[in-house]
C-alpha cells in the first residue's frame, strides 16, 4: 500500500453531510462543500457518502467533471481495499500498472459492472421496422428503459398538466387544405439561424443521454449528421463536449450549444467561448429555470429506489437550486453574453409576448417559445398558445423579420411541426420525441423517427396543397379553440384520491 493512500474503512467514516467523501474509480474526494451546489440535489451524493460511487457517477457524468468542478484540494488521492483480496480496475485511459491504480476487491469490480449495464432488452421487444411513429417509440422506451431513467426523462412538474397540455394544444389546431395544386415534388427544407437544414425541426437539448443508452448524445450527433439537421449540445451532458462534437459526420455539421448560466460567470464564459471555439452556430441560453421544478414522478422512483436498497430519502432537502443555476439571471445580462462571443444569441423558455417584444429590444437572434417541457412551472401555457399570440403581434409592429421564433413542447407529429409552421416558428425543437427512440433502439432509433418525421412532413405538405415549407401560413389553419382550456386532463393524483359521491341505498339507508 503506498504510504499516501487511503483505505476504504477510512473513508465510510465521513459518511454524513458535515464529512462527505466519496471515492469514484478508485480515488477519494471530498464532496462536503460541494452538496449544496450539485444540480441533482445533495440527496445524491449524500446517498453514496462513505461509499463507492463509480457505478452511478459513470453513466450520467461526462469524463474530466470532478477535475473540472471540484477544487483540487478536495481530490483526496488514491484508496485501497483493507483487508481484502486485490486486484486492478482500468482507468478510461487505458490499463495502468498497480503502481498507478489503486486496487479493490473482485466483487466490487464485477457489481460496479452490472450496475453501469444498461436492462437486458426483452425478448418480445418490437424490430425497429414495426415501430411507425413517435408514440411507438416511446411504448418501447417505457419497457426497456431502467425505471428511475424512464421517470426521469417522463416526469414533469407537479400534476403534470402542463406536460399533457403541451401535446394536446396541437389538437385544437384544424387545417383548413387547398386543392388542385400540383404536389409530385415538395420542399421540406429550411434554414434555421443561417444554417440549411433538410427539415424544419432540431433535435433540442436533453439532459444525461446516457441514461437513455450508452451512446448519450453521440448517438444523437451521428443520427443528426445522417439527416443533415441541427442537433443542440445541453450542458448538462453525460458525454463530454468534445466527444459530442467529434463525432460530427464533417466539418460543415452543424451544432448549437444550450447553456444553463453558471453563478461562476467565468465557468460560464469558458463553457460559451469552448463553444464557439468547436464551431457551434448558436448560443441558446435557458431562461426559464430560476430553480428546477418539482417532479414528483422522479423524486418518486428516485424514492422506491433507495428504499429497496435499505436507504432513507428525504426529498425535502432536493431543493432544486444551485450554483449551477444562476437565479440572478436577468435581462440586464444580455450585453455580457454579447461581449463574450459572436454566436447568435438565442433566449430558450420565453413564455409570453411581452417577453418576446423584449427580447427583440435587446437585439438577441432569436427565441425559443418553451416551458422546459412542462417540467418547471404548473399550468405555464403551450408554445403553440404563445406562438399564435406572439406572431400576429410581431407583424403588427414590423418586427417579425427581426427575430427568429422557435417552440418546443409536445411534438409527436409531423402535423405538429406544420401547424407551428403555419403559426410563424421558424423552426421545431424536438427533445422527448426523439430521447425515446434513442432509448429504445440507440441511433438506429432516432434516425428511423427521423425519417417517418420527414415522411408525416411531406405528405402533409400535400394534402394541405403545399409544396415547401416556405409556403405555409396561417391562413391555411384555424386556432379559434387553441385558447379554449376546456380540454380534459388527467389529473392523477387528484383522480387517484377522490372518493365520489353516494347515492341512497335500497331500503333508505344512505351509504358512506
Amino acid at each position: 500500500m503506498a504510504a499516501d493512500s487511503l483505505t476504504d474503512s477510512e473513508v465510510a467514516t465521513h459518511n454524513n453531510a458535515e464529512s462527505c467523501w466519496v471515492i469514484v474509480h478508485g480515488k477519494a474526494y471530498d464532496m462536503t462543500d460541494f452538496l449544496p451546489d450539485h444540480p441533482g440535489g445533495q440527496q445524491s451524493i449524500l446517498k453514496y457518502a462513505g461509499k463507492d460511487a463509480t457505478a452511478a457517477y459513470d453513466p450520467i457524468h461526462p469524463a474530466g467533471t470532478l477535475d473540472k468542478h471540484l477544487d483540487q484540494k478536495k481530490h483526496l488521492g488514491p484508496v485501497v481495499q483493507s483487508n481484502a483480496t486485490e486486484t486492478s480496475i482500468p482507468s478510461q485511459q487505458g490499463r495502468p500498472s498497480t503502481e498507478e491504480q489503486p486496487l479493490v476487491k473482485v466483487d466490487r469490480v464485477q457489481l460496479m459492472k452490472k450496475e453501469v449495464q444498461h436492462p437486458p432488452q426483452p425478448a418480445n421487444k418490437p424490430p425497429l421496422s414495426h415501430c411507425l411513429n413517435l408514440f411507438d417509440f416511446e411504448s418501447v422506451a417505457r419497457q426497456v428503459l431502467n425505471p428511475t431513467s424512464w421517470a426521469y426523462f417522463s416526469s414533469a412538474a407537479d400534476d403534470e398538466i402542463t406536460l399533457q397540455e403541451n401535446h394536446r394544444a396541437f389538437h385544437r389546431v384544424w387545417f383548413r387544405p387547398r386543392v388542385l395544386v400540383n404536389v409530385k415534388q415538395v420542399d421540406v427544407s429550411t434554414t434555421l439561424l443561417g444554417t440549411q437544414s433538410s427539415l424544419p425541426f432540431y433535435i433540442t437539448a436533453t439532459a444525461l443521454n446516457k441514461l437513455a443508452h450508452p451512446e448519450g448524445e453521440v448517438a444523437f450527433t451521428r443520427a443528426a449528421g445522417t439527416h443533415n439537421i441541427i442537433h443542440m449540445i445541453p450542458t448538462l451532458s453525460s458525454c463530454s463536449f468534445d466527444e459530442i462534437v467529434d463525432a460530427r459526420r464533417d466539418e460543415n455539421q452543424v451544432h448549437w450549444m444550450q447553456l444553463y448560466v453558471n453563478e461562476d460567470r467565468e465557468v460560464t464564459k469558458e463553457i460559451v467561448q469552448r463553444a464557439e471555439l468547436r464551431g457551434c452556430k448558436g448560443l441558446f441560453i435557458t431562461v426559464d429555470n430560476p430553480q428546477v421544478g418539482r417532479r414528483e414522478k422522479d423524486l418518486r422512483a428516485r424514492q422506491l429506489e433507495a428504499s429497496q436498497n435499505g436507504e432513507e430519502w428525504h426529498p425535502e432537502v432536493y431543493q432544486g437550486t444551485s450554483t449551477f443555476l444562476d437565479s440572478t439571471l436577468s435581462w440586464d445580462d444580455i450585453p455580457w453574453f454579447k461581449s463574450i462571443t459572436n454566436m447568435p444569441i438565442v433566449l430558450k423558455g420565453v413564455q409570453s409576448v411581452e417577453d418576446v417584444l423584449k427580447a427583440v429590444e435587446h437585439g438577441v437572434a432569436g427565441v425559443v417559445l418553451s416551458n422546459h417541457g412542462g417540467r418547471q412551472l404548473e399550468f405555464a401555457r403551450s408554445s403553440l398558445e404563445v406562438l399564435a399570440e406572439t406572431m400576429p403581434v410581431l407583424r403588427e409592429r414590423g418586427l417579425q423579420d427581426k427575430i427568429e421564433v422557435f417552440v418546443d413542447g409536445g411534438v409527436r407529429r409531423g402535423t405538429d411541426v406544420i401547424k407551428a409552421l403555419c403559426l410563424g416558428a421558424r423552426g421545431v425543437g424536438i427533445g422527448r420525441g426523439l430521447l425515446y427512440p434513442l432509448g429504445a433502439y440507440g441511433q438506429p432509433g432516432v434516425e428511423r423517427a427521423i425519417e417517418l418525421l420527414r415522411i408525416e412532413i411531406e405528405r402533409g405538405l400535400r394534402l394541405l396543397g403545399v409544396r415547401s415549407v416556405s409556403e405555409l401560413h396561417a391562413g391555411l389553419l384555424t386556432a379559434e379553440s387553441l385558447l379554449k382550456h376546456s380540454g380534459y386532463h388527467v389529473d392523477g393524483p387528484a383522480e387517484a384520491t377522490y372518493e365520489a359521491l353516494k347515492v341512497v341505498a335500497p331500503g333508505g339507508k344512505s351509504r358512506l
